[in-house]
């Protein structure tokens, strides 16, 4: 099982992909977005699953990192 922390834009995006994590089975939960890391809304999703989920993450997610131990690897950010 892998460990992933997405940001996002909106508190309201953070819960959405909270939701949706959570309909598929993912555990998931949302806290603070870590201080090396950056977000608009200061809310971050940490979910744990096999792949990165990123076609369940809302539209205005920012970031999606990978996990390990206290190292953020980038994945994926939102260009728009």
């Amino acid at each position: 099982m892998n460990e992933y922390i997405a940001t996002f834009h909106t508190h309201l995006s953070a819960m959405l992909t909270f939701q949706a994590l959570k309909n598929v089975g993912c555990r998931a939960k949302m806290q603070p977005v870590p201080r090396t890391l950056s977000s608009s809304c200061g809310t971050c999703v940490r979910f744990w699953a096999e792949s990165d989920c990123r076609a369940l993450l809302d539209r205005d997610a920012e970031a999606l990192y990978a996990v390990s131990g206290a190292a953020y690897r980038p994945l994926w950010q939102n260009e728009e």
